[in-house]
């Protein structure tokens, strides 16, 4: 590894670094409450949580008049409460926010600044008889990007469309929720191996809240419910692909030039079929048998992010996919352990001996997360990526192309400290490859300054000695970010 590169990060390695902090500090956070992994573990929700805000008549108890008008007082308090009904009769919150982010070195191919925006989010949530309509919304201004024309499906422009559905239980035992929603399911924490839903990984990279990394849905979700069993069917219509890395944003290792590329050459995908020809089917069955979150998983449709190159038409592509699986959750000693695994049939390569189309792959996942002393846990993974038919692989790979290695292998680290009755939040989450001799680190301090404002500094650093590993290739990418956010 580079060590070199450490030296660029030395402000907010040290600031995270602080977990050793002073005991008058750590003595004076009295919250009782035991902690578990950040909040945006894909393991702790089913959907990544929002921001609240305070319903508009909350706590209202009226103008205060003088003695002897009780009544009064009394008959103008529900007076104004049924004003409010009148007028706003859902729950809405949202949040306002800015956030800035630069480079920490120069890159040819993209913008000095990584992240420049300021977005409202409004949500509301409206009981229709036995159904729930939900709405929430991005209203965004971008400085960075060039491109303003609105992409429900790309994330680009200024609306993204977050959630629009509708959650209706025509039966007891029975959910269906129809529209646009945020998936997700597995006990990765920030590895996905049976979560084939849409991600948004520009926004991973560049400092966006991580609630972004999940990209949304437009599907059919049905539940069934029993003592036994639970199972889930999603079916979107029309492919749902991740918000991919294409060069707008986050310069990568480019194959077909054999070089970083950005800008200067945006990756062209092959276009989409309209109508249900190119429709995704994901299933679940999960039941929890003493304390252990056992499931298995199904999917059925194609690689989420671009697994493919066209020669002739000089365009990437999503080959075919099915992926096969399972996962297991529950106490371990003092902590928590979770395993998953899955098996990627590249349908479109089962031999392994086309060169343009990623062969098949068996993934693995092994993870615990324990509270050490109060206020500060630590999470450990170990990720293990396996290429198949790797013989073929090698056999008809292209002259100059670079090598892959039969076996990936990911460490990961968490690190969570709470200060100030919880106030202030250190975290650190690093990835570390040590057959592709690369790492990525995601250092960030939140501070929650009242129940309205909340700010957050944080980085994103990728260390590697090869420009082609996966992490490598971004390290023209390096950024820090700040933010501001006030809810409501």
């Amino acid at each position: 590894m580079n060590l070199s590169r450490f030296y660029k990060m030395g402000v907010p390695l040290l600031l995270l670094l602080s977990f050793a902090w002073s005991p008058h500090l750590y003595a004076e956070d009295t919250s009782p409450l035991p902690l578990g992994l950040e909040d945006v573990s894909p393991a702790d929700t089913e959907e990544p949580s929002l921001p609240g805000g305070l319903s508009l008549d909350e706590g209202f108890e009226g103008p205060l008049l003088p003695e002897g008008l009780d009544e009064e007082v009394e008959t103008l308090h529900f007076t104004v409460e049924d004003e409010d009904v009148d007028h706003l009769p859902f729950a809405l919150s949202g949040f306002w926010e800015v956030r800035l982010g630069a480079r920490t070195q120069s890159d040819p191919n993209e913008k000095e600044a990584s992240i420049g925006e300021t977005r409202v989010q409004l949500q509301f949530e409206q009981p229709i008889k036995q159904a729930l309509f939900k709405l929430t919304s991005d209203f965004i201004y971008d400085h960075i990007s060039d491109e303003h024309e609105i992409s429900l499906e790309e994330g680009r422009g200024f609306i993204d469309l977050r959630e629009a559905s509708l959650l209706v239980s025509p039966l007891a035992f029975v959910d269906l929720k129809i529209g646009r929603q945020i998936l997700t399911w597995g006990t990765g924490d920030l590895i996905f191996i049976n979560d084939l839903f849409p991600k948004d990984w520009n926004a991973f990279f560049i400092g966006r809240d991580t609630e972004y990394l999940k990209a949304p849905s437009d599907a059919l979700k049905t539940s069934f419910f029993n003592s036994w069993a639970n199972f889930d069917i999603i079916y979107a219509p029309r492919f749902d692909a991740d918000r991919f890395i294409d060069g707008r944003r986050i310069s990568f290792f480019n194959n077909s030039f054999g070089r970083r590329t950005g800008r200067d050459a945006v990756v062209q995908t092959e276009k989409k079929e309209d109508g249900f020809k190119e429709n995704e089917m994901a299933v679940r069955l999960y039941q929890n048998v003493k304390g252990l979150e056992l499931a298995l998983y199904g999917y059925r449709g194609f690689w989420k992010s671009p697994a493919g190159f066209d020669p002739t038409s000089k365009q990437a592509v999503f080959p075919r996919l099915s992926v096969y699986g399972g996962s297991a959750r529950g106490p371990v000693g003092r902590g928590i352990g979770h395993l998953e695994l899955g098996f990627y049939d590249s349908k479109e390569d089962r031999k392994g001996d086309r060169p343009f189309i990623r062969n098949s792959e068996f993934r693995f996942l092994l993870g615990y997360e324990q509270e050490i002393i109060q206020e500060f846990t630590v999470g450990l993974q170990y990720y293990l990526e396996q290429m198949l038919d790797y013989d073929n692989f090698l056999g008809n790979l292209p002259p100059s192309s670079p090598i892959a290695d039969e076996d990936r292998h990911v460490l990961t680290l968490r690190l969570t400290r709470f200060l100030m009755s919880q106030d202030l939040r250190l975290s650190l989450f690093t990835f570390y490859s040590p057959s592709d001799r690369d790492a990525y680190l995601r250092p960030k301090i939140d501070y929650k300054v009242d129940d309205s404002w909340s700010g957050e500094i944080g980085g994103n650093f990728f260390i590697g000695e090869e420009n082609y590993t996966f992490f490598g290739q971004f390290e023209l990418n390096n950024n820090v970010y700040a933010a501001l956010r006030v809810s409501f």
